[in-house]
C-alpha cells in the first residue's frame, strides 16, 4: 500500500536496506519562447526535485545509478547528450556521478531515432483512417520496444541495495519487476505547472508538441504495478 514518504519513520525506512530502490521524476522542459509564469514555475519545480532527492537519498538510500530517457551513450558522450536537452536534470546528474555515482544507458539509438520519426509522423495529422492506424501501430510498437529495453536495462545494472534514480516522461507506461521498490517523486509544484498548462490561453508562445511538458496525470498510479512509497508532501 502506498504511503507518504513525510510519513514513513526511519525505523520503516530501514527496511529497505538490501532492496533495490527505484526514485522516479518527470521529466520537464521548456521551450524558448516559454512565458515568464511558467519558466518560475518551471525553476521552483527542479528545486523542488533535488530537495525530494536528497530527502530520499538521506532516508532511503544513496543514488549509485542514473538512467535518464534519451541516454543512449556512456561517459562524456552521455553528459553532450543531456546538454543536447537543456534541462536541470543535467546538473543533478553531474552531481551524483560527482558523489560516485553511474550514468547508465538506457536507450537504443536505432529504436529511439524511429520513435521519435513516428512520432513526428504522428503529430502532423492524417487524411486517411487507414494510413494513421498504421503510423500509430508502428509507434506503439516501437515505443513498446523502447519500455522492455529501458526496464531490461534498469534491472541488469541496479544490484540489491543499491538505489537509482530514472528521469522519464509522465505517464509512459514502464513496467518494473516487483522486486524493485519505487517512488515517484512528485513535487507540489508539478500540479501547479498541470493547471497553468491546462488553464492558459492558447498563444504563439505556445511549445512544440515534442516539447510540451507532459500534461498526463500521475505517473506514481500508473507506471509500475508496485510502488511502495511516493515523496510527496516532504
Amino acid at each position: 500500500m502506498s504511503e507518504e514518504l513525510g510519513k514513513i519513520e526511519r525505523p520503516e525506512a530501514a527496511a529497505f536496506s538490501g532492496k533495490r530502490k527505484l526514485y522516479l521524476v518527470p521529466l520537464l522542459y521548456r521551450w524558448p519562447e516559454a512565458p515568464v509564469e511558467y519558466n518560475n514555475l518551471f525553476t521552483t519545480y527542479w528545486q523542488e526535485i533535488e530537495n525530494q532527492l536528497r530527502h530520499l537519498e538521506d532516508r532511503i538510500g544513496k543514488i549509485s545509478h542514473v538512467y535518464h530517457e534519451g541516454v543512449d551513450k556512456t561517459g562524456d558522450e552521455a553528459i553532450h547528450q543531456l546538454e543536447q536537452f537543456d534541462t536541470p536534470s543535467l546538473d543533478i546528474t553531474k552531481r551524483a556521478i560527482s558523489a560516485g555515482a553511474a550514468l547508465n544507458p538506457i536507450e537504443d539509438n536505432s529504436l529511439l531515432a524511429e520513435s521519435m520519426d513516428w512520432e513526428r509522423f504522428v503529430m502532423l495529422g492524417f487524411a486517411s483512417q487507414k494510413v494513421a492506424k498504421t503510423a500509430t501501430d508502428a509507434l506503439m510498437s516501437v515505443m513498446k520496444s523502447r519500455y522492455e529495453l529501458i526496464t531490461r536495462r534498469i534491472s541488469e545494472s541496479l544490484k540489491p541495495g543499491e538505489a537509482g534514480v530514472l528521469f522519464v516522461r509522465e505517464g509512459l507506461p514502464i513496467q518494473f519487476p516487483g522486486e524493485i521498490e519505487v517512488f515517484s517523486v512528485f513535487p507540489p509544484s508539478l500540479d501547479a505547472i498541470h493547471r497553468y498548462l491546462r488553464d492558459r490561453p492558447q498563444g504563439t508562445d505556445e511549445p512544440a508538441e515534442s516539447e510540451k511538458p507532459v500534461k498526463k496525470t500521475r505517473t506514481r498510479k500508473k507506471s509500475t504495478p508496485k510502488q511502495s512509497e511516493s515523496a510527496t508532501g516532504i
